[in-house]
């Protein structure tokens, strides 16, 4: 499913990632913690293709049997959209656009008609307990209930991984005890693969494997 070899990252003379390798079977579940500047968020943003390593030329990362390091920027875009799903601490849905249409926006870019985005929308967003808030904005929701719009967003276009960042940071404990039971339902339901970075201890010993990263590498 994904095969991540020698990557490394730097930012002017600070070198965040130092050449990690990681692998992570379809349907798994792993969680990566450390202490903050660790290098977490960093490896997350380029497995999930957002950003790219620093060494290309001796790197690879394959996602699906596909080095996505080798792709075009429309190739890599096209990509992403189809097989990589984001959740992110903060839910980043678009203010002016209600529950329903926040979750078809991937699948609009993807070209898919809008009765069949809408469909599998609402399929989604009444699997994640959400049947009466299609109409509702961003504004108009809890915190919980804007997180599993993201998650249903994340998961509109059936992708084949999706890369969660610190997705229960910003809700209450009995929010991101849901939100983390949600995330092996979706797993046992559709299969999907999930690699989570957080802080939360619970969520990580939740996990399949639990990663931890020390100053830029992978050490168990």
């Amino acid at each position: 499913m994904i095969k991540a070899t020698n990557i490394k990252k730097s930012f002017g003379d600070l070198d965040v990632l130092k050449g990690v390798d990681l692998s992570v079977d379809k349907g798994e579940v792993v969680s990566i913690v450390g202490a903050s500047g660790a290098g977490k968020t960093t490896l997350l943003q380029i497995m999930g293709t957002l950003d790219s390593p620093s060494n290309l030329e001796d790197s690879s990362l394959f996602i699906n049997n596909v080095d996505v390091t080798q792709l075009t920027d429309k190739e890599l875009a096209r990509f992403r959209n189809a097989h990589i799903g984001f959740i992110f601490q903060f839910h980043q849905l678009l203010p002016e656009f209600n529950a329903l249409e926040n979750v078809c926006i991937p699948a609009f870019i993807k070209k898919t008609s809008k009765p069949e985005a809408e469909k599998r929308a609402k399929e989604l967003l009444d699997f994640l307990g959400l049947s009466d808030r299609y109409s509702h904005k961003p504004s108009e929701l809890s915190g919980g209930e804007q997180q599993r719009v993201a998650v249903a967003r994340s998961l509109i276009n059936n992708p084949s991984v999706i890369f969660a960042d610190e997705p229960s940071g910003n809700l209450d404990s009995e929010s991101a005890d849901r939100l983390h039971r949600l995330f092996f339902q979706l797993r046992d339901e559709f299969g999907q693969t999930f690699v989570l970075v957080t802080h939360n201890s619970e969520l990580a010993n939740m996990a399949d494997r639990k990663l931890t990263m020390v100053d830029g590498l992978i050490v168990s």
